[in-house]
C-alpha cells in the first residue's frame, strides 16, 4: 500500500499508510492547502490538487523534483540521522473526554496505573518524532502496581504518625517515584512496533535538585520559567540511545508569558483543551533532534 507524508510547519511528517493518512484527512490535519507527498509524484503538492483525496482539485501539475524532498530535515523511517523539531497533534474533542475519563477514574485510587497507561498509550502517538514514524509505548500497567500502592500505604502509614520529618521524607519518596517513572516512560517507547532502546541517564540526586530548585524559585515569582527551561535542556541531554543529540530550544522568557497567558485562559474552564494543545506544541516544537557534533545543537 502507499505511503504519505505531509508537511507541517515546514518539517515532513510521515510516512503514514494509505488508510492512516485518510484518517488524518478526515481529521482535518491534513488540509486542501496542505504539501503532501507519496511515491510516484513528482514533488510536494496541496492535498486540494490531489483528485480523489480531500474532494477537489484536477491533476496535479508535475514538479520536477526528486521525492520526497526534505521538509527542514526530518521524516523518513528507519532512524535518519537528520535534524528536526518534534510536533504534536490531537483532536480537541478526543483530549476531553479522555482526560476527564483520566480525572474521574483516579478519584477511585485503584484504577490509576491502567488509566495512566491507557492515555499514554494514546497520547505518545500524537507525537510526531522526525525519523522515527509510528512512536508507540509499550509500557504495562502491572509495572507500575507495586510502585503507586506502596506509596499510598506508605503515605497512609505516615499520615497516621503525624511526624513533620516523615512528611518530608514522604516527598522525597515521591520524587525519586517521579524519576523512576520518566525512566520507565523512556524506556518503553517504541517506532513501528519496535523498542527505541532509549534511557534516561538523569541521577537521582540531581532530579531532586531541579525540583527544589523549581520549588524555591517560585518564591521569585518569574524566576520559575527560567529554572524549567534549564531543566527541560537538562532532561533532554539526559537521553540517551539516539544517533541525534535532542535540544530544547525554549528561552525563560518564552516560557513565562506562555504560562501566564495559560493561567489566565484556563481560569475560564472551556478553553483548557486548546490551550493545553497550543502549549504542548510550543514545547515539541522548540525539542530539536540534531546530528551530533552540530552547531544546531549548540
Amino acid at each position: 500500500m502507499a505511503s504519505w507524508f505531509y508537511a507541517s510547519e515546514g518539517k515532513q511528517q510521515g510516512p503514514f499508510p494509505e488508510g492512516q493518512f485518510r484518517d488524518l484527512v478526515a481529521q482535518g490535519v491534513v488540509r486542501p492547502d496542505t504539501l503532501v507527498w507519496t511515491e510516484g509524484m513528482a514533488g510536494w503538492q496541496k492535498a486540494a490538487e490531489i483528485p480523489g483525496l480531500v474532494g477537489g482539485g484536477g491533476a496535479p501539475p508535475m514538479i520536477p523534483a526528486g521525492g520526497p524532498p526534505m521538509m527542514g530535515g526530518g521524516g523518513h523511517a528507519g532512524g535518519s540521522a537528520g535534524g528536526g523539531s518534534l510536533s504534536v497533534d490531537f483532536g480537541i474533542l478526543d483530549f476531553t473526554w479522555r482526560t476527564l475519563v483520566l480525572v474521574i477514574g483516579s478519584c477511585f485510587v485503584i484504577p490509576v496505573p491502567w488509566l495512566f497507561v491507557w492515555y499514554m498509550q494514546w497520547i505518545v502517538p500524537c507525537v510526531r518524532v522526525p525519523g522515527r514514524p509510528n512512536l508507540s509505548f509499550t509500557g504495562s500497567a502491572m509495572t507500575l502496581v507495586p510502585w503507586f500502592f506502596g506509596f499510598i500505604v506508605l503515605a497512609i502509614a505516615i499520615g497516621f504518625i503525624g511526624s513533620q520529618l516523615l512528611s518530608n521524607l514522604l516527598f522525597i519518596v515521591q520524587l525519586v517515584l517521579y524519576w523512576l517513572l520518566i525512566k520507565w516512560m523512556i524506556a518503553n517507547l517504541a517506532s513501528n512496533g519496535q523498542p527505541l532502546g532509549f534511557s534516561f541517564t538523569g541521577s537521582v540526586w540531581a532530579y531532586i535538585g531541579w525540583n527544589l530548585l523549581f520549588a524555591i524559585s517560585i518564591i521569585t515569582i518569574i524566576g520559575w520559567a527560567w529554572v524549567a527551561a534549564a531543566q527541560m535542556r537538562w532532561f533532554c541531554r539526559s537521553i540517551e540511545g539516539t544517533r541525534r543529540e535532542i535540544v530544547f530550544k525554549g528561552s525563560g522568557l518564552d516560557i513565562l508569558w506562555r504560562g501566564i497567558v495559560a493561567a489566565i485562559l484556563c481560569t475560564l474552564i472551556i478553553p483548557i483543551p486548546w490551550v493545553y494543545r497550543w502549549i504542548m506544541n510550543w514545547f515539541a516544537s522548540q525539542t530539536v533532534l540534531a546530528p551530533r557534533g552540530s552547531q544546531a545543537a549548540m
